[in-house]
């Protein structure tokens, strides 16, 4: 009888595994939530500016500090309006989701136009339309420009947005009646809602296992090295297995936070209390729409940060933050 080979684990069972660099830096987001009522589209995306504190009043019941201030840390992101250039229709077999059609906007940015190439096909409309039968799922095609966020990075980013509510059609009349026009934050979300957010972590590099699994340092007189680990595994199975913590790239990947709160919304101008004095760090002065999210939010400065409604949300009715000063 053969030797009987040792089966490999699955790459990605883990939620940390493969721990590499992401291959870009707009996130993917590949799950959306179901929505009811009237048809609405379920994302927007902004850029990160910086980080503000709030002091506002604990509204969250059977808590220790209910009814009253908490200062708390909550990050600013700058979100411009996003200009709906397409609509997308998904069919779905035994194989998956493929995409039937792309409808593009008559009229759209130069700068989108011109780096991807869209052009606006003649009765590409009606014959959408008429396909709608074995559509599955309706996509709006966003682009946001990183420019108009004061980031000066030039070069947009056109990402999908899922639409909730209603049926096929009823989806597909609402993305087409927005084709060309910009769409704001505000008639998406509202303050105090939760929503998730889809971004890439600050890079850190090359990091030993200390720093990037938390493991424990050894006694100095233990072994020589202190900052490794005593042991890489058993000696059968004679492989070093995927859960034993190895030295390797730590940050610069994708991460997906739930339930953030949206604590205030905005368009900023001249003495506007999320701006520090100087402008954010790294960022500047926030100039136009803007939303404010409870907690941190991963990435770096004038990095794109996807809002997508939440996957899951809070129980009860969204309320908004009794909001007292904002500290920049």
């Amino acid at each position: 009888m053969g030797h009987r080979k040792h089966s490999q684990p699955r790459r990605g069972s883990l939620a940390y595994l493969p721990r590499k660099r992401a291959g870009t830096m707009e996130a993917r987001i590949r799950s959306w939530p179901g929505a009811s009522g009237e048809p609405r589209m379920l994302a927007h995306a902004g850029f990160k500016a910086g980080c503000v504190r709030i002091v506002s009043i604990d509204d969250r019941e059977h808590t220790p500090n209910h009814g009253k201030q908490l200062v708390s840390m909550a990050t600013v992101i700058a979100t411009p309006p996003a200009t709906v250039v397409g609509v997308r229709g998904y069919s779905r077999d035994h194989a998956g989701h493929h995409a039937e059609f792309d409808v593009y906007a008559a009229e759209m940015p130069k700068k989108v136009s011109k780096r991807l190439g869209l052009k606006s096909a003649e009765g590409a409309l009606e014959s959408a339309r008429a396909s709608l039968g074995r559509i599955r799922r309706i996509f709006a095609l966003l682009a946001v420009t990183p420019e108009d966020a004061s980031t000066g990075q030039k070069a947009p980013y056109v990402f999908e947005a899922a639409v909730g509510g209603g049926d096929v059609a009823a989806q597909f009349e609402y993305v087409s009646g927005l084709l060309g026009k910009e769409v704001g934050v505000d008639r998406i979300f509202e303050a105090g809602a939760t929503v998730d957010v889809a971004a890439i972590s600050r890079g850190k590099g090359w990091q030993g296992v200390i720093k990037r699994y938390g493991a424990k340092r050894k006694q100095h007189k233990s072994r020589k090295s202190v900052r490794e680990l005593g042991s890489l595994g058993p000696i059968s199975p004679q492989y070093v297995m995927y859960t034993v913590p190895r030295a390797g790239q730590m940050g610069a990947h994708q991460r997906i936070e739930y339930n953030k709160r949206i604590m205030a919304m905005g368009s900023a101008g001249e003495g506007d209390p999320i701006n520090p004095a100087g402008g954010h760090h790294r960022f500047g002065s926030v100039a136009g729409d803007y939303v404010v999210l409870m907690g941190s939010v991963p990435g770096t400065p004038r990095r794109l940060v996807k809002l997508r409604a939440p996957m899951r949300p809070p129980s009860g009715k969204a309320q908004k933050p009794n909001i007292l000063e904002v500290i920049a």
